[in-house]
């Protein structure tokens, strides 16, 4: 595979980007425990028979934070005009997939298709409990122990409710930890603004197909997201992928892969 490594100064800061395959332009979004390397298992293989495009978001991964206020869709926009791309299918994971969806309504024009993994919505509220570890993060978090904020972040996402850190590839959970310690560390640097109209109150605008993915054993936030898509969206189709929390695509690439490309080149 040939791909093609690259940064592009936008909006005030330089994100890292890279792209490989010929065919219709795919963005891959990562999610906020994450950066680009989340999709290592789906850069090559839909590069087969998409122009596969994955970039690390500002703060994330080889991407420096800016401070000031900032939108990850007016980011998303940039870089698509930078690469001369005026429509593309968007494939996100968590927040990635807040930003597809907030990106879909704000420029429908140009996405093809949606892919919503994990998903997450703006303006959707959640009432269910917390999970467990919520008060310890909240006490980490406030004494600036970033080393205890990462890992209960890992038993929150990549361990999930039901699960224990044993029962989860140890390379996924390293990879996973090393991301987030990034975004951690950049925390707080600029301010992301919310679309002034949230995507909960405009899902029947939603005029395009969506697949929506989750694990079966992901936090309850997350599934009620899914089930507010799967009850909302005009063109849906949900998958549940038993067994699996945050980030399907990493703990199996294969059947996440086949579920994607299957939906976009539908």
């Amino acid at each position: 595979m040939k791909s093609i490594t690259g940064t592009a100064g936008l909006n005030g800061t330089t994100f890292h980007y890279e792209m490989a395959g010929l065919g219709p332009p795919v963005v891959l979004l990562h999610a906020g425990i994450a950066d680009s390397r989340m999709w290592e298992g789906q850069f090559a293989p839909l590069s087969k028979w998409f122009r596969v495009i994955r970039y690390d978001m500002r703060g994330y991964g080889r991407t420096p934070p800016a401070a000031g206020p900032f939108s990850h869709r007016d980011d998303l926009a940039a870089l698509l005009d930078h690469l001369g791309i005026e429509r593309a299918s968007l494939v996100g994971c968590s927040q990635g997939s807040k930003t597809a969806l907030d990106f879909a309504l704000a420029h429908p024009q140009r996405v093809e298709r949606l892919v919503l993994a994990s998903p997450a919505v703006s303006g959707l509220p959640y009432d269910g409990p917390p999970p467990p570890q919520a008060e310890q993060l909240h006490a980490a978090d406030a004494a600036g122990d970033l080393a205890l904020v990462n890992e209960l972040e890992m038993q929150i996402w990549i361990d999930g409710p039901y699960r224990a850190p044993e029962d989860v590839d140890p390379a996924v959970r390293a990879l996973a930890a090393d991301m987030n310690a990034i975004a951690l560390a950049n925390e707080g640097v600029g301010t992301e603004m919310p679309p002034e109209r949230p995507a909960a109150g405009r899902t029947g605008e939603v005029d395009l197909p969506v697949l929506v993915i989750h694990g079966g054993l992901d936090t309850p936030r997350t599934v009620a997201a899914a089930d507010f898509l799967a009850d909302k969206l005009p063109e849906v189709q949900r998958v549940v992928m038993s067994g699996l929390t945050h980030l399907p695509n990493m703990e199996r690439p294969e059947e996440f892969n086949r579920l994607v490309a299957d939906f976009l080149r539908g």
